[in-house]
């Protein structure tokens, strides 16, 4: 066909299907169906928020389905998600809101929802650039498993680069919405020791989100680390605690056991009425 090799300069493109994830439509369909299926079923708390790993589906895929496979009750309430994750190749000062109108993966196209991102543009600390998001992982390998889940939505991408817990946590206040927001954490958790120590370090990680301790968190603890701590932060604010949904690392899955990645899932439960009394 001709143009077919053309890129639409709007939208931006898989940067690591066949990567991290299959390159063909069918084959990351059938995929990512099947660890949903294989997913815990889902109590009847309502998710507001997630954080979800990263990395290559057969690595912490399992994981992932974990967290998004608790959104089957409330998929069609949700119409936008609010996706926030760390920087891995390109420095961002801030937090790097992009321009483009739409992100791609081989499952179709998400819009970009340019309200939610205008809503946060006047902040200091948010600058609109697509350069880091290019090349980004930590917020593409999400979308697939957002896509096979909900109808339809927008997402609102966000790359946090040398921002402060509390920058993050200011964005998340200003776009928290109600059931239509979702909020997705994108971070994997310790790198590359071996399996015994990863475990004994992840665990500790585990227990420091579930107390709601974002203080602690650092780069040894989790790569998405500050956007772990933001949403704590403004999840304690409105006394919110994080509930653990799985957590393992690649040597549980399809790697070795001599230099690990870890991997948790967690969620934040939707309430009712938002608990503005704790500003």
């Amino acid at each position: 066909m001709a143009g077919a090799g053309l890129r639409n300069p709007k939208i931006r493109p898989p940067a690591v299907a066949g990567q991290f994830y299959a390159a063909d439509r069918r084959l990351l369909q059938t995929t990512v169906s099947a660890l949903l299926a294989d997913a815990p079923p889902a109590n009847e708390l309502i998710p507001k928020a997630l954080i979800a790993p990263h990395a290559g589906y057969v690595y912490s895929g399992r994981v992932a389905a974990s967290a998004f496979a608790t959104l089957r009750a409330s998929a069609p309430s949700i119409k936008r998600v609010v996706l926030i994750g760390p920087t891995h190749y390109i420095p961002v000062r801030g937090i790097a809101a992009p321009t483009v109108e739409a992100f791609q993966t081989p499952l179709g196209t998400v819009p970009v929802d340019r309200g939610l991102l205008a809503a946060i543009a006047d902040l200091p600390f948010v600058a609109a650039s697509d350069l880091p998001h290019a090349p980004e992982h930590a917020i593409e390998v999400e979308l697939p498993f957002l896509q096979s889940v909900l109808p339809a939505f927008t997402v609102a991408p966000l790359l946090i680069g040398d921002a402060t817990p509390r920058e993050v946590a200011d964005v998340l206040r200003r776009l928290w919405g109600g059931p239509e927001t979702l909020i997705v954490v994108s971070s994997d958790l310790s790198h590359f020791h071996d399996y015994d120590t990863a475990r004994r370090i992840d665990a500790a990680t585990a227990a420091i989100i579930e107390r709601g301790g974002w203080a602690n968190l650092g780069p040894d603890r989790a790569c998405g680390f500050l956007c772990v701590a933001g949403l704590l932060l403004e999840a304690g604010r409105r006394r919110l605690p994080a509930q653990r949904l799985s957590l393992c690392n690649s040597g549980d899955t399809a790697g070795s056991r001599d230099r690990v990645v870890g991997y948790g899932a967690w969620m934040i439960e939707q309430v009712a009425t938002q608990q503005d009394s704790a500003r």
